[in-house]
This record gives C-alpha cells, structure tokens and sequence, in this order.
C-alpha cells in the first residue's frame, strides 16, 4: 500500500498537467506584455507626431500673419501721396510744357493699322456681308442662301 500511494502522490500526470498550465499562463502574460507594449509605442508615435503637426500649423499662422503684413507694408509704399514725395526726395519734379520735347517723323502714319485692316478685308475670299434684314422674311432668304451656297461649294 504505501508504494501505491507513493507512486500516487509522485505521478507523472498530474504534474504534467499543472506544468502544462503553468505554462500556457507564463507564455499569456508575455504575449500581453509584448502586444501592450507594441501599443503604447503605437501611442507615444501618434501623440509624437500630434505635437509636431500642432508645432507646424502654428508656424504656418504665424507666417501667414507675416505674410499679411507685409503686404499691407507694399500697399502703404504704392500709394500716390507717397510715391510723389519720394520721386520729390530723389529729384524729380512735374513736367512742365517747357519740359516737353515732342519728335516728328514724317514716314509715320498713325492711320497705319486701319489701312492695313482695310486691305485684308478686301483681299478676303469671303464674300462681303450683306446688308441686315431684321424681318422673319429677310432671316429666312439669308438662310435659304446659304444653303443654296453650300450645295453649290458641295458640288463643285
């Protein structure tokens, strides 16, 4: 009887069992371990980068801001009142009729472009327009012309 209950007490099995489970606990708690980890440096990424998006959206108010007035600054320097005591400061002054020296040229012509419009005109293979018929009649003849013209252009 007492190698019974010493082979009972000293089984194999039953610590087997419980080593098993130990296991399986220790091997959970450390795959906890490693995923809470993993997470929380997961965590401290984002509010890393959170800081610094917040950092740069400042920055960029801030140039914004510089930006505005400076542009107010050129706006203050481009107004007339301005420009005209500064042209005084650095020696200018209004033109008078003595100032002003006007050159002839006799070949120029100021009527140059609306002569050389007038010439294209004329050398155009289109036909002139006719005159505008403001009546239903009139719209309707121009149409039928037109078709005419380009039955006749499709035959030749």
């Amino acid at each position: 009887m007492s190698q019974a209950w010493f082979q009972h007490t000293f089984s194999r099995r039953r610590f087997q069992t419980q080593s098993q489970a130990t296991a399986i606990a220790i091997l959970s708690v450390a795959i906890l371990l490693i995923l809470g980890s993993l997470y929380l440096s997961q965590v401290a990424a984002f509010a890393i980068t959170n800081r610094e998006i917040e950092d740069l959206i400042a920055r960029r108010d801030e140039i914004k801001q510089q930006n505005e007035q400076l542009i107010g600054e050129i706006a203050s320097f481009r107004i007339v009142p301005r420009l005209y005591a500064r042209a005084v400061e650095i020696g200018f002054r209004p033109a008078t009729n003595d100032d002003i020296e006007y050159l002839v040229f006799e070949s120029y012509n100021p009527n140059r472009q609306t002569r050389a419009f007038a010439a294209a005109a004329r050398h155009s293979a289109e036909p002139a327009a006719s005159d505008y018929d403001e009546t239903f009649g009139g719209w309707l003849q121009s149409q039928f012309d037109l078709l005419r013209r380009q039955f006749q252009a499709f035959g030749e």
